[in-house]
């Protein structure tokens, strides 16, 4: 079945810079344009694509795929990567999907213990509108006057307060469970794991413009607002999973050691050179390369992977990390989800070695994560991938909203210290929480 939009409009300039663009976008899903929406941000632009006129919804055993109303339900086998993979294969025309996987969708979970919820979503959409980073807005599938009338409305609003979310209280104990993943490192079982804590919002959340309001705190590689199936999220993402692009280069970039971009009484300097001399955050960085580095060689060309750029530093929102990227040739015969398979889940938010890190993680956290260290994906019907890990963000599901962070654990950690570490994190977001109004 063939998957098109319509032909492309291009309008004027209305915009000029990410923070009004994510306005922009922000306005756009709180204006009935759609029900189901993404918007997402890299370099480019941002983009948002609206409606949905083919849906697949991944879930431990089973592919559901809805193309313009007929609806197929299919068992499989393998791998969920391999599944997704052969659902879009079967959309005919040129597309592009825009979705999320959660942290179950990695291959390092045998299938029983994957939870029962979905595993992850990807829509092809009615429309698409590209805001450029010289405001120029391009739009496909949709009458390019509503965009505009949308757009100029948003940039005239004045802004919206925001409400500080207290996240200091520990109430599922995560300092004894850094305490009990210390000593499972210690005694070998495996050299690293990020362990994640949860924080419930106790009002409604307006996710459209706590994005907003977030994206003026935080410098991304990524960021990203949907609503898919009535599932909402809004983050900023610090790296990329994976991205393969149409020359077939894939690229992970591992984010690893962390402290506070400032801090009340330290010197920026002094917080950015203690990071850089940290041996734990050495460690832990240097550990990650390393298996990154192995991943992309598992997926590549002999003697392509190469590491571009090491234990640079990158800032992000309100914290600064160590930062790295690697990057190689695909093998031929090996596609954009085989190399998200390898390199998911992101080794910054799982551990090393991977699967008896993600077996600790779902023994040691008292939930399953979700979307929670997926990723957030595009991905287009000529084989290129984008996938932003999901860090930094807002969630909201049936009446519910949380935060999430994590911070790395190794056999140095200090339980009080990492505690303060996912503090640190989640002050890029919960600052800038705005409550959903009554009749919205």
């Amino acid at each position: 079945m063939s998957v098109t939009l319509d032909q492309t409009s291009a309008l004027r300039p209305v915009a000029v810079g990410p923070l009004d663009a994510a306005r922009i976008c922000a306005a756009w899903a709180q204006s009935g344009l759609a029900d189901d929406y993404v918007a997402y941000e890299r370099p480019s632009g941002f983009v948002f694509a609206g409606g949905v006129r083919a849906r697949i919804i991944l879930s431990a055993t089973e592919i559901t795929m809805d193309i313009a109303g007929d609806r197929t339900r299919t068992q499989y086998g393998g791998t969920p990567a391999q599944a997704l993979q052969t659902a879009l294969g079967t959309i005919e025309g040129t597309w592009t999907a825009y979705g999320w996987v959660g942290f179950e969708f990695t291959s390092h979970l045998r299938r029983e213990d994957r939870s029962d919820g979905v595993l992850g979503e990807l829509v092809v959409p009615e429309f698409e509108a590209v805001i450029a980073p010289d405001g120029t807005i391009t739009a496909t599938g949709i009458e390019p006057e509503i965009l505009l009338t949308h757009a100029r409305g948003a940039l005239a609003a004045p802004v919206r307060d925001t409400i500080a979310l207290d996240v200091g209280d520990d109430p599922d104990d995560y300092r004894g469970r850094v305490a009990k993943a210390v000593a499972e490192i210690t005694r070998g079982d495996y050299l690293k794991v990020i362990l994640s804590r949860r924080v419930p919002v106790p009002f409604p959340v307006d996710l459209p413009a706590s994005y907003a309001a977030g994206r003026r705190a935080n410098t991304p590689a990524r960021s990203f607002l949907f609503r898919l199936s009535g599932f909402e999220a809004a983050g900023f993402s610090p790296e990329i999973v994976g991205q393969v692009d149409a020359q077939r280069s894939v690229t992970t970039e591992p984010l690893a050691g962390t402290r506070a971009l400032h801090m009340d009484g330290a010197d920026a300097r002094a917080l950015r050179e203690e990071l850089q001399s940290d041996p734990k955050e050495i460690v832990e960085h240097a550990v990650s390369v390393r298996l990154s580095c192995e991943e992309v060689r598992a997926v590549a060309k002999p003697g392509t992977t190469v590491v571009t750029e090491f234990m640079a530093v990158r800032e992000r929102g309100s914290v600064q990390h160590l930062a790295s990227t690697v990057r190689g040739e695909l093998l031929d015969g090996v596609g954009a989800w085989r190399a998200l398979d390898v390199l998911f889940p992101a080794v910054t938010a799982s551990g090393i070695p991977k699967e008896p890190a993600v077996r600790a993680i779902t023994r040691l956290e008292p939930v399953a994560r979700g979307l929670y260290s997926g990723a957030v994906v595009v991905a287009g019907s000529d084989g290129t991938l984008d996938a932003a890990l999901v860090l930094r963000a807002a969630y909201a599901h049936d009446g519910k909203a949380w935060l999430q962070a994590g911070a790395g654990i190794v056999g140095q950690s200090d339980p009080d210290r990492e505690f303060e570490e996912t503090r640190e994190k989640l002050s890029s977001v919960a600052p800038h929480l705005v409550r959903k109004e009554a009749d919205s």
